[in-house]
């Protein structure tokens, strides 16, 4: 209430001015605003804002920040290896999601549309690896396939990729906008899409199948844990109940899945 308050008075303020220079010391002064608002961290435990994370003396001497809503440490990851940072991810700590997603990310703010991109050719590759693995079991892969028929098959898999993960998007808009009540401002869609891209690191898995034979059943139990990663990561976005965010998920996953099997 008080950032629109004051807001409002920014800008009621830059229309009564009318001299270019203090126009511009005001628009200078605005940017800065809104650069402090958007570098504000977030507590892991309850999701508060927060100025900084912690106050470092000397090289190595730091001492981190305590939440002034929970008065707990507002994020103890920064003191902890990766690899606790990822089994916590695995095991859908919403406290992990936030330390990754607002925290992490935060320092990639003035870099978060070439993140953007990188995550969306990655989950567009990981997801063609898998309409291949589905389409095209190892046993019928064989020397006597003919180029035209392999070029049929690639041309079916990129169809199924791109209009599988158009309409996916396009769906999970539509749920956000109607069961999370989400306003669809593009920089809120952006970083809800780079949380949903990021929370389906799950899909690394199925590069396992490259080396290792696995029943294709793998696959949808992978699929199944994007789904959840998804959920949780949507949660801690948009602070929505549980419920909500799982049918939101559910019907783009499930929408993206019928579109699939389509034109398999």
């Amino acid at each position: 209430m008080r950032f629109c308050f004051r807001f409002s008075f920014l800008t009621v303020k830059f229309i009564l001015v009318k001299k270019k220079k203090h126009k511009r010391k005001l628009l200078d002064f605005v940017f800065s605003f809104f650069s402090f608002v958007l570098m504000e961290y977030r507590c892991v435990q309850c999701g508060f804002r927060i100025k900084t994370l912690f106050v470092q003396y000397s090289p190595g001497n730091i001492r981190l920040m305590k939440c002034v809503n929970c008065k707990a440490v507002a994020d103890e990851y920064i003191e902890c290896e990766l690899m606790i940072v990822l089994i916590d991810l695995i095991l859908h700590k919403p406290k992990a999601y936030r330390h990754v997603l607002f925290n992490v990310l935060n320092h990639e703010r003035t870099h978060i549309q070439g993140l953007l991109w990188k995550s969306l050719v990655g989950f567009l590759v990981l997801d063609a690896y898998r309409s291949l693995l589905v389409k095209k079991p190892e046993e019928e892969w064989g020397t006597s396939m003919s180029i035209s028929s392999i070029f049929w098959i690639y041309r079916k898999m990129l169809m199924d990729v791109f209009l599988g993960n158009y309409m996916f998007l396009c769906s999970f808009l539509f749920a956000i906008r109607s069961l999370l009540k989400t306003s669809a401002q593009f920089s809120r869609f952006r970083d809800l899409l780079l949380a949903v891209l990021i929370s389906s690191y799950f899909k690394i898995l199925l590069t396992a199948m490259m080396v290792w034979e696995f029943p294709p059943a793998v696959i949808y139990i992978i699929d199944l844990f994007v789904l959840s990663s998804n959920t949780v990561a949507l949660k801690v976005i948009t602070k929505s109940t549980m419920n909500r965010c799982i049918g939101a998920c559910f019907i783009a996953h499930a929408i993206k899945f019928c579109i699939t099997q389509a034109f398999a």
